[in-house]
Parts: structure tokens; C-alpha cells; sequence
């Protein structure tokens, strides 16, 4: 099943889901495999067909190629390659981001999560870490760090991210469905607040900091809400509010708060 399918300079990119998986070997297998389907859960496949093109990758998520397609890492010699081990360290991102290039098909490593599909046209995107999936070959790839030492420390979001830059299509791993995304146009000075870090991603001239959620500190204190992720400026902005539960079924964390 072709859940997402897009274009950019001879590069098809496609999302794909099987139906149905049904090599059950075992009754706790099977049961498995029954919940997931009952519940809508899907192995999907980022699959991606090269007519003398180039893409990059995360590194290690190449599952299979067919055709005439050559792997290029440049690592810039043992400099390079220790800055790159070191920003990667910093990000959740390997440190070596992998380009393919030629013309067949390559599929990427399959997964249960779910994979958003954007598409850059000589913009800017900044993203959380660990999110980086696949890109054309023309986005160039950063590590950016946060602008001031309240974002770092407080915003939950690290002290550095992945910064997107060009034109081409941009494909992120996520742990909620694209359905589950909201994005906000921000402009005139808009500003968004956010209790927590499941913002996944911001145009460039989206900034990014830490507000009292309170005018005064003794008033952030006591309402509850303490400090927020606050993103101001012109452009969008990428929300997983969803997020949050996830983890919390995922740890088995209470919903509520018990009588």
C-alpha cells in the first residue's frame, strides 16, 4: 500500500505500509499480530527510486538497493570525522549521513513508527533530534546550536538540533502518525506556547525560547505550569501533542491522578 508518494529532481520517494503481516509462528506471535492489525499497525517502508539522482540517508538505514547505485560518506579526513562523532553525539544523529547515488530502488530500514513527508522550497527547517530520516541530495544538513542558555537547559529540547537547508523533499521518523500533527502559521510576531518539548520541527525564522508561563517567578511557580517552549516570529511550526500519551502507555504511566 502507497501511503505517501512525491517527487523532486528525478527522485520518487514513497511511503509504504504492508497490509497485513502473517508469518505467525507461534499462538503469542499470532496475538500479537492480531492486536496490532485490530488496533491499525502497520509495518511501513520508505521506499525511493533514483533515474540518475542522488539522496542521503541516516546512517545504517539502508535495508535494500536494486540497480546501479553508489554509496558516497565523506568523513573530511580525522577532523571532519570527530566533529562529526562529536555533533552526532550531541543530536541523537549519526555522525556520518551516507549519499546514494545512480539509477534504481532503494528501500529503507522498515519500522512501526510513523514518517512525515515535507517538502522544502529554499527554506529552512529546524528539527529534534533524532528525527532525521532521509533528504534529497541539494538539503544541506547542520548541526545548530540553541541561541541562549534558558533553551538548552530548560527547553527539553537539547542544546543542539538538526538544521534542513535547500530544496527537496525532507522524509522524518516519528513516533506519531501524520494525522496526529498540527501545524501552526505564525506571523506578525505570533507567538506559541508550549508545556513541553513535543514540538518536532520550525521553519527557520520560527525562534525558540523559554518563558515564565507567569509575569513574575513566584507566579510560575504556583500555577502549575512553570516555565514554557515559546516559538515567535514568521513561519510554521510542527506540534506531536500526542506525543506525551504515547510515552505514558509506553512506560505505564497513570493518566490520572489516583483517589
Amino acid at each position: 500500500i502507497v501511503l505517501q508518494k512525491c517527487s523532486h529532481n528525478n527522485v520518487d520517494f514513497e511511503v509504504l505500509a504492508y497490509d497485513k503481516l502473517r508469518g505467525a509462528q507461534s499462538v503469542n506471535m499470532a496475538q500479537s499480530m492480531f492486536f496490532a492489525e485490530q488496533t491499525g499497525l502497520k509495518v511501513k517502508q520508505v521506499k525511493i527510486t533514483l533515474n540518475n539522482s542522488s539522496i542521503k540517508t541516516e546512517a545504517g538505514a539502508l535495508y535494500y538497493s536494486k540497480g546501479k547505485i553508489e554509496s558516497k560518506t565523506k568523513s573530511g579526513g580525522a577532523t571532519g570525522l570527530f566533529k562529526k562523532a562529536v555533533s552526532g553525539a550531541l543530536t541523537n544523529e549519526s555522525a556520518i549521513k551516507p549519499t546514494y547515488t545512480g539509477s534504481g530502488e532503494i528501500y529503507l530500514e522498515p519500522s512501526f513508527k510513523h514518517y512525515l513527508v515535507l517538502e522544502l522550497e529554499n527554506d529552512s527547517i529546524i528539527v529534534d533530534k533524532g528525527l532525521f530520516f532521509c533528504c534529497s541530495a541539494e538539503i544541506d544538513i547542520k548541526v545548530m546550536a540553541q541561541k541562549n542558555a534558558s533553551s538548552a537547559l530548560l527547553g527539553g529540547e537539547g542544546v543542539f538540533q538538526i538544521q534542513l537547508i535547500g530544496t527537496g523533499v525532507v522524509i522524518l521518523e516519528l513516533d506519531v502518525p501524520e494525522s496526529e500533527i498540527v501545524s501552526y502559521e505564525l506571523t506578525n510576531g505570533e507567538e506559541l506556547k508550549v508545556d513541553g518539548n513535543f514540538a518536532i520541527a520550525r521553519t527557520s525564522g520560527v525562534s525558540f525560547s523559554v518563558t515564565k508561563s507567569d509575569k513574575s517567578l513566584l507566579g510560575s511557580a504556583i500555577n502549575g505550569e512553570g516555565f514554557l517552549n515559546a516559538f515567535k516570529g514568521e513561519g510554521t511550526v510542527w506540534l506531536a501533542p500526542t506525543a506525551p500519551m504515547y510515552k505514558r502507555l509506553y512506560t505505564g504511566i497513570s493518566f490520572g491522578n489516583s483517589s
